[in-house]
């Protein structure tokens, strides 16, 4: 779990700047991903092809067999569909830090200036630095979210292609160095592998319905924002005479 220390912390960054339910799918990622990843699931693959039994003992068969078969292991899959996911949340934090920063230097111009009055003000944080979704800063976490979408429902359709929906008990193997007959693998608790390999799916789909909710969130969000605005537009347009009538 070590080795995944600094990305959980960086990712505990991104949390402060999200919305809830970027929150939600955070969690999702560092305890029911990260957690599971690094605690139980190493223990349970370890080196699977080491593992595997096969009923000839023809050199690099075996190795044949495998790569064929699975051409790459779960765990490492896995971590891969970590790092893509997780990268468009760290380029979003590097954007929302840089915002963050450039405002408070703005701040702090302002409050060093004793008329402010044609100055640009903070636009997307306020004073105990809150973060307010909107213009760039909405569009880059909106990029953020399609880019994660399309990462994630990417890995789930190369899993179904690459190691499939659950562990076979058999391989068959017709490949070379292999005789062309029959050559029969199986594996090491098939059962136990096929339940954590139902489970990370689960949770991307978890996670890939969590993204889509946040996308819709936003936009619902961003076009209540659009009609308060034109209301009080609208309000304010109207005379005195028009008011009271």
């Amino acid at each position: 779990m070590g080795d995944w220390g600094f990305l959980s912390k960086l990712l505990d960054k991104v949390q402060s700047h999200s919305t809830n339910i970027g929150k939600v799918w955070l969690t999702v990622l560092l305890i029911f991903r990260i957690m599971v990843l690094g605690a139980g699931l190493d223990k349970v693959w370890g080196d699977e092809q080491s593992n595997m039994v096969c009923n000839i003992n023809t050199p690099g068969c075996l190795n044949a067999c495998y790569d064929h078969i699975f051409p790459i292991s779960h765990m490492r899959f896995w971590v891969l569909q970590i790092i893509f996911v997780a990268t468009p949340n760290l380029v979003y934090l590097g954007y929302v830090l840089h915002v963050i920063h450039k405002e408070n230097k703005l701040r702090q111009h302002l409050q060093n200036q004793a008329e402010k009055r044609g100055v640009k003000l903070p636009k997307y944080t306020d004073d105990n630095g809150k973060i307010y979704y909107r213009g760039s800063l909405l569009g880059c976490y909106m990029l953020s979210l399609i880019v994660t979408l399309m990462f994630e429902a990417g890995f789930i359709v190369a899993q179904y292609y690459l190691i499939g929906l659950w562990m076979p008990k058999q391989l068959d193997c017709m490949v070379d160095p292999c005789p062309k007959i029959g050559v029969h693998c199986f594996t090491s608790r098939p059962t136990e592998k096929t339940v954590f390999i139902i489970f990370m799916l689960v949770v991307a789909c978890v996670s890939l319905v969590l993204n889509l909710g946040e996308m819709f969130y936003l936009i619902g969000r961003r076009g209540e924002h659009k009609r308060r605005t034109a209301a009080v537009a609208e309000m304010q347009k109207l005379t005195p005479t028009e008011t009271f009538c």
